[in-house]
């Protein structure tokens, strides 16, 4: 089984009217930009996304065919019918790029379908398709208004504001790029500069997505995703719900490689800090002056670990891919079960903020996706779920009760030694006046000073150590999980399996998911240990 990457989509929007002389200049240039976003991207794949409308679309596909990168033809309509709005020669380049792409399907509505609807509101929401699951769209416009409304500059605002309204919810969106390269109309303004590249949005956040994505690429290499199946296997085949479960699988393997090097950094951080506090109290009570040398070999050891961690980013793609992984498991629910809800249009608003390619790249996957003939949630989903987290939460409750029985250990052993010397003071220490002091006092007290310190130091460190792991809100987030999903098989059972219930319940498990990464992200290794 292949290794499942995430595409780079790169959507096309632009006017049909372009003029003859500078099909050259734009065909160079659109070439041009395409080349740069593959060197940027080594480990993935692009792919173009166009709706093959005569003009722009067509002079894109003909730069993708150029450069061996893949066609995606998203059409606005059925062939038949929409073949009717193209000239003798355009059509026949329509046809040879439809048998060319990889991919073809007729997009779905994103609003609500009015009585009568129209070409014009096919276009447009084809112009919300190719805009809402592209990384970046790439427009050849002449930077006109626009006045239609299902034109170039409107899939532009699609783009960069989300300006439509959805059938369902809202459409706010945090992240939304467009490569603008000038393109005069034929008969328009003949002074402008055609082929004129600027960037509108944040360039800095779409540099950030496109490494993000290509990291996970090249860490994904040799995975192949295999593992217990997530959904029914005897479900009908479909390759973008196929793909999205190896994905899934990956992400989840990634997840947890990257959460066991965040644990050991923490680990070693905790025993290190213990161990500097134990050679300065040797060095400094007993007198034992080689210590310092064993203090300054402990400082470069947290030094060197915080580094390597730094660098390996565990505790970042930890979080992250934790984050792909159950958006890619919710998605793939939403489609087993016939629901036409995109998690990329429910991420709760933190998500998008802080990790804006989980959300660009879930927008590429489930191009061309078509939900199923609802298939039941009950058992893959609902109760799979509910184990899952009734076994965590005993899971969690076990470490969290290790952890207080560490730290009471530890604590009942300095409040012992707290007693002992108290009493040695009392009676051998010269504390009363009718006490003898001891001939070797001073030894006893460094060596208890030696314990005591220890015994808060370890006490300290491991505290911290658990405290890092959030074991409690671990424990309180299993619980409220495990009777949400409790409530939900109840509702089943009364309403049956919903469009309202389905939202709800990816909903609820995004929530769940932004919450728990907003705490851990606060859980950095770092020496403050």
């Amino acid at each position: 089984m292949k290794t499942e990457k995430i595409p780079l989509i790169i959507g096309v929007t632009g006017h049909r009217q372009i003029r003859q002389e500078d099909r050259p200049v734009l065909l160079q240039r659109v070439c041009t930009e395409l080349e740069k976003l593959k060197e940027l991207c080594p480990h993935t794949e692009l792919a173009v996304m166009s709706c093959l409308a005569e003009g722009a679309d067509q002079l894109c596909a003909e730069a993708a065919a150029q450069l061996s990168i893949p066609l995606i033809a998203a059409l606005p309509m059925a062939q038949a019918v929409y073949e009717e709005d193209f000239s003798e020669d355009a059509l026949g380049r329509f046809r040879a790029g439809l048998k060319a792409a990889q991919k073809s399907f007729v997009v779905p509505p994103a609003e609500k379908e009015p009585a009568g609807a129209d070409r014009d509101f096919a276009y447009r929401q084809a112009g919300i398709y190719v805009a809402e699951h592209s990384q970046l769209l790439l427009a050849l416009w002449d930077g006109e208004a626009g006045r239609s409304g299902c034109g170039t500059a409107e899939t532009v605002s699609f783009a960069l504001q989300g300006a439509f309204c959805p059938a369902e919810g809202v459409s706010i969106k945090k992240n939304g790029f467009v490569l603008h390269i000038q393109t005069p109309r034929a008969g328009g303004d003949g002074a402008m500069q055609t082929g004129t590249v600027r960037f509108l949005g944040d360039e800095a956040a779409f540099r950030e997505i496109l490494a993000r994505t290509d990291e996970w690429n090249e860490l994904a290499e040799g995975l192949t995703g295999e593992n217990k199946p997530l959904l029914p296997a005897d479900r009908k085949a479909e390759p973008v719900l196929d793909r999205m479960e190896r994905l899934y699988f990956q992400a989840d393997e990634l997840s947890l490689r990257f959460a066991r090097r965040y644990r050991r950094t923490l680990a070693a951080l905790a025993v290190i800090s213990t161990v500097i506090t134990v050679a300065f109290l040797l060095y400094d009570e007993a007198e034992l002056h080689a210590m310092i040398l064993l203090c300054g070999l402990m400082f470069l050891a947290a030094w060197l670990t915080q580094h390597l961690a730094k660098k390996s980013a565990s505790h970042r793609r930890y979080l992250e891919y934790r984050t792909l992984a159950e958006v890619l498991r919710v998605q793939s629910f939403l489609l087993y079960a016939g629901s036409r809800t995109q998690v990329s249009s429910i991420l709760p608003w933190s998500v998008q903020m802080e990790t804006g390619w989980v959300a660009a790249a879930l927008q590429a996957l489930t191009v061309g996706a078509k939900p199923q003939a609802g298939g039941s949630i009950r058992e893959c989903w609902v109760e799979d779920q509910r184990c899952y987290h009734e076994k965590a939460l005993e899971k969690a409750r076990h470490t969290r009760g290790g952890s207080d029985r560490i730290v009471r250990a530890a604590f009942t052993v300095s409040i012992v030694l707290y007693l002992a010397t108290l009493v040695f003071e009392l009676f051998w220490g010269g504390l009363l006046p009718s006490s003898g002091l001891y001939a070797r006092a001073e030894t006893v007290r460094a060596i208890v000073k030696l314990l005591l310190g220890s015994a808060s130091a370890a006490t300290l460190f491991m505290a911290n150590y658990f405290g890092k792991l959030s074991l409690s809100r671990s424990v309180s987030d299993h619980e409220k999980m495990a009777q949400f999903y409790l409530a939900v098989r109840a509702w089943l059972d009364r309403e049956g399996q919903t469009e309202a219930l389905l939202r709800s319940l990816a909903r609820e498990e995004l929530i769940e998911n932004a919450n728990w990464c907003s705490y851990q992200r606060d859980n950095g290794a770092d020496f403050s240990l």
